[in-house]
């Protein structure tokens, strides 16, 4: 049960507004299918640009792998890594690298490895999430709680938990999904249960489905470049037992001037999961579904693309191409709009 959701992971109010945006189906969709035989990773969950321009994917068994623009090299247990599941990935202002796992975290010098576990004071092994701050501070996400790093030690920070009319699962009730900090300092906070909190000098504000979200499971926040706050859900029945019981709302909200707005008219946004939202540097949105591709949002309107896979993270590149990574491997979206399955090949395997 626990590895369904942390592949939903690291994957993965209705408003006359909304009612306004338009959606588009892209028709520069010239999808290039290749051997699934030659991915970089059945599940690629993270996709990470280090400052030295370095690509790196988080997979959730061939450990994380780093693209320098020529060649692909895997870096996994035999390298030192203590897990080959990463699902975390964020660089500090020294240039290490910090790793998220299951077995805890793990920073790299790019010769060494320092581990740090439950014994260092981590709230707990089963990371989830790994997010720096505008202040250095690191944020931990984990299977069991929040806590906090200073470089030295660590902090668990206990979160109040909203009273909720959902049913909460036993297996995921501590689970903290997603972390981001706002333009305003504010740090942003995802529950698998309990909805999304802010954050602000000990002071936690709830959001759940009684604020108007779709669902209390919480995948994804971004914030996009008119400080709207937009959040990515799942299913909250989805933990049914029965599978004919495992429908209900979920999908996408965006908290707009303190009211939270849902777009019905959008396939999937509304009765589905949502994996990943993501804002790059044009200010666009780009969002995952899980069983309708990705769609671009541009303040007007929502463009469709049909990618044949869940999507679970994000990133765009210096040239403006988008590179998609999930559950079934890696694709890119350039500018044309051409989709585009990148393989092992394609980025000059080394082993």
């Amino acid at each position: 049960m626990k590895n369904v959701y942390l592949i939903l992971l690291t994957f993965f109010i209705s408003s006359c507004n909304s009612q306004e945006k338009k959606v588009n189906s892209s028709k520069k969709t010239n999808l290039v299918e290749k051997n699934m035989d030659s991915q970089i990773g059945e599940y690629v969950v993270k996709i990470f640009e280090d400052s030295k321009g370095n690509y790196w994917f988080g997979t959730l068994a061939k450990g994380a792998a780093k693209y320098d623009g020529k060649t692909l090299k895997y870096l996994t247990t035999k390298d030192g890594l203590p897990s080959n599941r990463i699902v975390g990935l964020v660089e500090d202002k020294k240039g290490n690298l910090w790793f998220g796992s299951d077995v805890g975290l793990s920073k790299y010098d790019g010769q060494n490895f320092e581990f740090f576990t439950e014994e260092d004071g981590l709230c707990d092994n089963r990371i989830s999430t790994v997010f720096i701050d505008s202040k250095g501070l690191f944020w931990i996400g984990t299977w069991n709680g929040l806590c906090q790093f200073d470089g030295e030690k660590f902090t668990t920070i206990k979160i109040p938990k909203p009273s909720v009319d959902t049913k909460i699962n036993e297996d995921t009730k501590g689970w903290i999904t997603e972390i981001m900090e706002d333009t305003k300092g504010n740090i942003w906070i995802g529950t698998d249960g309990y909805g999304a909190c802010k954050y602000n000098n000990g002071v936690f504000t709830h959001y759940t489905i009684k604020e108007g979200l779709l669902s209390n499971n919480i995948t994804e926040i971004t914030e996009d470049k008119e400080g709207n706050i937009w959040f990515g859900t799942r299913v909250n029945e989805r933990d049914n037992p029965d599978p004919k019981k495992r429908f209900g709302k979920g999908g996408v909200n965006r908290l707009d001037n303190n009211t939270i707005i849902s777009f019905p008219e959008i396939k999937g946004f509304n009765n589905g999961d949502v994996y990943n939202i993501t804002k790059v540097n044009s200010g666009n949105i780009w969002i995952s579904t899980t069983k309708n591709g990705v769609y671009k949002f541009d303040e007007k309107e929502f463009t469709h693309y049909k990618i044949p896979i869940s999507i679970m993270s994000i990133k765009e590149d210096k040239k403006g191409d988008l590179w998609l990574g999930g559950a079934g491997g890696l694709y890119k979206i350039n500018l044309k709009g051409e989709i585009t399955n990148i393989t092992q090949k394609d980025l000059g395997i080394k082993n």
